[in-house]
C-alpha cells in the first residue's frame, strides 16, 4: 500500500510539473493546472490513479497549513480599522449569497441542514485564485483589490464558526447519532469543549509557545525552526480532530493566536514551501476525485446549477460594489474575480458528509459544481480584459476618482535592527513611512520589545522570508545587518527577484560599497565613514581650530572622498591602476588641503598686540 501511495504521488508531481507551469503561461492560473492535471491521470483520465483516497490524507494537509498561514495574517486590530467594510461589504456577502444557495439547494430536495452547509461552502470564494490574480494585476491597493480583501478574510474568518456549527446541524438532524451507532460524538457540550479548548490554546500560545520559539531560535539552527513551525500546525490540528472537529479548525485557530508574534514571518516564510506543495497536491486530488459520473450523467443539470451559482454571485457582488459607489469598471472586477466558489467549499462539504449531514450524492454534484466554478474563473477575466474593459475605456468614460484612503506614505522594510538599523528606521519613520523591522537576534528583539518596538525574527537574506514581509510591494529595502558578504548575497537576491524595489544598503568600506554599486543599490553608506569625519572635526575644535574652520575642513574632505568613491569605481577591477589612482588622489587632496589652510591663516586678520603694562613701585606677582 504504501509502493502504491508513493508511485501515486510522483504520479501526480510529474504531470503537475507538465501541465501547472503550461497554464500559468496561458493566463488560467496554477489552481486550474492542479485541476486538470488531476483529472487527466484521475478515472476520467488516462487511468493512472483510480483511488484518491490513498494519497487524500497527505493532500489535505496542504488545506490545513494553508488555514495556519492565513491565521497568521489575521489581525484582530487591523480587522477593527476594517469594520466599515466587513460589515458593509464581507458579511452581506457571506450571508446573501449563502442564503441564495441554500434556496437553490433545497429547490433541488435538499433538506434545510444540508442546504445550510451547501450555502455557506459555496458563499466561499478561491483565497487562491483571487489572491493570486491580485497580485499578477497588481490591484492590492485599489478599490477592488482591498474590497476583495476584506470579503475573502471574512470568509477565512467565517470558517471557524461553520465548523464548529457542523457538529451542532448533526446533533440537531439525529444524523451523528445514526452514524456513530448510538453514541452521539457531536452533542451540544461540544460548544462548551471548544470555548475551554480556546482559552487553553489562547493561554498556551502567550506562555508557552513564545518562549519555546524565543529559545529554538537562539539556536541558530534553521531546522529546528521548521521542525518547530511543522509541530504547532500538526499539534493544533491533532488537538481539534481529537474532539471530533476538523483539524483546518485547529490549525487556523493556532495561526490567528499567532499573528501578532514577532517570530510569524520567520513561520510563514518556513511553512509556505510545505503549503504551496501540499496545497496543489489538494487541488490534483480534488481533481482526481471529481465526480465526472455526475456530470455525463445530468450535464445540462450541473451546467445550469453552475450557471446560477456564478450568477448569484456576480449580482450579490455587483450589487454591493454599486452600493459602495465603485466605479463601473471595478464593480464588474470585483464581481468575476469572486464568482467562484472556493477550495474552502471542498473542506466544508467533506466535513458534512463525515458528520453525515450533506449526502454522498449531494456531496458529489456539489464537489463538481465547485470545480467547474473554479475552472470558469480564468475565462470569465479573460472575457473580461478582452472585450468588457475595451468598451469601457473610451473617450467619453469620465476617468475613476482616486480611493480616499490610499496610503500616505511608503512602505519600507529594514533588515537588522542593531545600532545602524535604529538609526535609520527613526529618521525614516519620523517622515510618516510605514517600517516593517526584521532582525534574527532573539536577544535584540527582547530588548527593543521593552521599549514598545515590533521587531519580526527572522533572516532576510532568504527569499521565502523577504516575500513573506511583503518585499514585492515596499518602496524600499534598507540592509542594516552585519557582515559584508551577507549584505551582498542579500542585496543580490533582492535586486534578482524584486527589480523594482530601491536598495538602501550599509558598507563595510569602499571596496564593499563599489561591489555595492555594481548591483544597481540605490543608496550607499559605508558604516563609519561620517562617524569618522565627524570625530576628525571635533578633534580639530579640540586642537584649537573655530567650530566654522573645522566643519569647513570637515565637509572639504567628505566631498572629496564622495568624489574620489565614484571616480574610482571604473578601475575597481584592475589593481595596480587603482591603487596608483588612490595614491593620486590621497596627495592631491593633502595638497588642496594644505593651499586650503594656508589661504585661510592668510585671511586671518592679526589682532594688534596688546599694550605692555607700565611699570609699578611693586613688584609684580609671579
Amino acid at each position: 500500500m504504501a509502493g502504491d501511495t508513493l508511485l501515486a504521488v510522483v504520479i501526480l508531481l510529474v504531470v503537475a510539473v507538465a501541465l501547472v507551469p503550461l497554464f500559468k503561461w496561458l493566463g488560467l492560473g496554477t489552481v486550474l493546472g492542479y485541476l486538470v492535471a488531476g483529472v487527466a491521470v484521475g478515472p476520467f483520465g488516462f487511468r493512472l490513479i483510480t483511488d484518491a483516497e490513498s494519497i487524500r490524507s497527505v493532500s489535505e494537509f496542504g488545506v490545513v497549513i494553508m488555514l495556519f498561514l492565513i491565521g497568521l495574517e489575521v489581525k484582530p486590530r487591523e480587522l477593527w480599522h476594517l469594520k466599515d467594510k466587513v460589515v458593509g461589504m464581507g458579511l452581506p456577502q457571506l450571508l446573501g449569497t449563502a442564503v441564495l444557495v441554500a434556496g437553490v439547494a433545497m429547490a433541488l430536495g435538499s433538506s434545510w441542514q444540508t442546504a445550510f452547509i451547501i450555502g455557506l461552502s459555496i458563499a466561499m470564494s478561491s483565497t487562491a485564485i483571487a489572491i493570486q490574480t491580485i497580485q499578477q494585476r497588481s490591484i492590492t491597493a485599489t478599490d477592488t483589490g482591498r474590497a476583495s480583501l476584506v470579503i475573502l478574510l471574512v470568509q477565512d474568518l467565517a470558517v471557524i464558526p461553520i465548523l464548529a456549527l457542523i457538529p451542532v446541524l448533526a446533533a440537531t438532524s439525529g444524523a451523528s447519532v445514526a452514524a456513530a451507532g448510538g453514541g452521539n460524538a457531536y452533542g451540544w457540550w461540544m460548544a462548551l469543549l471548544i470555548i475551554v479548548g480556546f482559552i487553553a490554546v489562547t493561554l498556551a500560545a502567550r506562555f508557552l509557545i513564545n518562549p519555546l520559539m524565543r529559545w529554538v531560535a537562539t539556536t541558530k539552527v534553521p531546522e529546528a525552526f521548521t521542525a518547530l513551525g511543522l509541530l504547532l500546525v500538526i499539534a493544533a490540528a491533532f488537538a481539534t480532530q481529537s474532539l471530533g472537529l476538523s483539524p483546518a479548525l485547529g490549525a487556523f485557530v493556532g495561526g490567528v493566536l499567532l499573528a501578532d508574534s514577532e517570530y510569524r514571518h520567520e513561520l510563514e516564510s518556513n511553512l509556505e514551501p510545505f503549503k504551496g506543495l501540499l496545497l496543489g497536491l489538494f487541488f490534483i486530488t480534488v481533481g482526481v476525485g471529481i465526480a465526472f459520473g455526475v456530470l455525463l450523467s445530468e450535464p445540462l443539470k450541473v451546467i445550469a446549477i453552475v450557471a446560477i451559482i456564478v450568477g448569484i454571485k456576480v449580482a450579490v457582488l455587483y450589487g454591493l460594489a454599486t452600493f459602495f459607489r465603485m466605479h463601473l469598471a471595478d464593480r464588474l472586477l470585483i464581481a468575476l474575480l469572486l464568482s467562484q466558489a472556493g477550495e474552502f467549499a471542498f473542506v466544508l462539504l467533506q466535513v458534512g458528509r463525515t458528520a453525515n449531514i450533506v449526502p454522498t450524492a449531494d456531496g458529489e454534484l456539489w464537489a463538481v459544481v465547485v470545480a467547474l466554478s473554479m475552472a470558469l474563473t480564468p475565462f470569465l477575466l479573460l472575457v473580461f480584459d478582452k472585450f468588457i474593459i475595451p468598451r469601457l475605456n473610451t473617450a467619453s468614460q469620465k476617468p475613476a476618482e482616486l480611493p480616499t484612503d490610499l496610503p500616505q506614505s511608503h512602505s519600507v522594510i529594514v533588515l537588522g535592527y542593531g545600532r545602524f538599523g535604529q538609526i535609520v528606521t527613526r529618521l525614516l519613520r519620523a517622515q510618516g513611512h510605514s517600517m516593517t523591522l526584521i532582525d534574527d537576534d532573539p536577544a535584540q528583539i527582547d530588548l527593543v520589545k521593552r521599549f514598545g518596538v515590533k521587531v519580526f525574527y527572522g533572516d532576510g537574506g532568504r527569499l521565502d522570508m523577504l516575500r513573506a514581509a511583503g518585499a514585492a510591494e515596499a518602496e524600499m529595502i534598507v540592509i542594516a545587518v552585519a557582515n559584508g558578504d551577507r549584505i551582498l548575497a542579500t542585496a543580490k537576491l533582492i535586486r534578482r527577484h524584486f527589480p523594482k524595489v530601491k536598495i538602501a544598503a550599509r558598507a563595510i568600506d569602499r571596496s564593499h560599497a563599489h561591489q555595492l554599486m555594481a548591483l544597481g543599490v540605490d543608496a550607499i553608506e559605508r558604516e563609519t565613514f561620517r562617524g569618522a569625519i565627524t570625530l576628525g572635526e571635533k578633534a580639530l575644535k579640540a586642537l584649537g581650530h573655530s567650530a566654522e574652520d573645522a566643519r569647513r575642513l570637515a565637509a572639504a574632505f567628505e566631498e572629496h572622498d564622495e568624489r574620489l568613491l565614484r571616480e574610482s569605481y571604473e578601475l575597481r577591477g584592475d589593481r595596480d591602476a587603482y591603487i596608483g589612482f588612490v595614491r593620486r588622489s590621497t596627495e592631491m587632496l593633502d595638497r588642496v588641503m594644505q593651499a586650503d589652510r594656508e589661504q585661510a591663516e592668510r585671511t586671518i586678520p592679526v589682532e594688534p598686540a596688546a599694550p605692555a603694562p607700565k611699570p609699578s613701585a611693586t613688584p609684580a606677582a609671579e
